[in-house]
């Protein structure tokens, strides 16, 4: 069973969630809340493991609610958002939701969205069993890539590359990039500094995949090339030096 609160500041809209809510076998209703207020004393006693809720509600509304929550995706509740508004649906995605009912919305599209969560969840669960099992395995990571976690083996990765908010990681075994909403600090702080580098404002690559160096270019297995900024050139050319064969 999946523990969920339901969050609206309207009566009925509420009765309506709770509703659809009990007519869901794998989700088990925690509270029923008139306001986000009200539901943040609820997420500090009790387990939550996903919310539905309003986003234009008093005081404070879903959004800031949502964001003020464990933003790591692999822990914090899953989050599904309702509202009259459509305008709020991109602002709804960024606050990890992982549905968006626009009122008014039936029990199809409630069932649709409660189906994500329940898909997540049991990602989720994979993903921790699969830790558990690794122990303190380093060699492996998990992202979120739209309505999935992806678990990626770090030494099959050639470069990652940023993209204003978001980053494409490359993989060997993969014929697309994994895309992701997160910041190259972050997963340089995930890569072993031994294997990767940060050779420009917008790529790390996997040290061990460099075919070769020229023109100020890395040159990556598979016939990848970037550039070396001028801010990284030091540090890259430091360690080529330190691999440099000479008679």
């Amino acid at each position: 069973m999946i523990k969920c609160i339901a969050i609206d500041d309207e009566p009925l809209a509420l009765k309506k969630l709770v509703t659809y809510i009990k007519k869901i076998p794998y989700l088990e209703l925690v509270a029923a809340c008139h306001s986000a207020t009200e539901a943040q004393q609820v997420v500090g006693k009790e387990e939550v493991e996903a919310i539905f809720l309003d986003i234009n509600m008093p005081n404070l509304n879903g959004l800031d609610f949502a964001k003020s929550l464990e933003q790591d995706y692999s822990r914090g509740p899953i989050m599904v958002f309702t509202t009259a508004y459509s305008e709020y649906a991109v602002e709804g995605y960024k606050a990890n939701a992982v549905g968006y009912l626009l009122k008014p919305y039936g029990f199809d599209e409630f069932e649709a969205a409660a189906q994500k969560v329940r898909d997540i969840h049991e990602i989720r669960q994979q993903a921790a069993t699969e830790v558990a099992t690794d122990d303190d395995n380093k060699d492996v990571i998990f992202v979120k890539s739209d309505y999935r976690i992806v678990r990626i083996d770090i030494s099959t990765i050639r470069y990652v590359e940023a993209m204003s908010e978001y980053l494409r990681i490359y993989c060997d075994d993969r014929d697309k990039p994994v895309i992701v909403l997160l910041s190259m600090k972050k997963i340089e702080e995930h890569l072993p500094a031994s294997k990767f580098m940060r050779i420009h404002r917008s790529f790390i690559i996997n040290l061990s995949k460099i075919r070769e160096v020229k023109k100020n270019h890395v040159v990556l297995d598979g016939d990848s090339s970037m550039p070396i900024g001028d801010n990284y050139k030091d540090a890259f050319m430091a360690y080529l030096n330190s691999k440099f064969l000479t008679k």
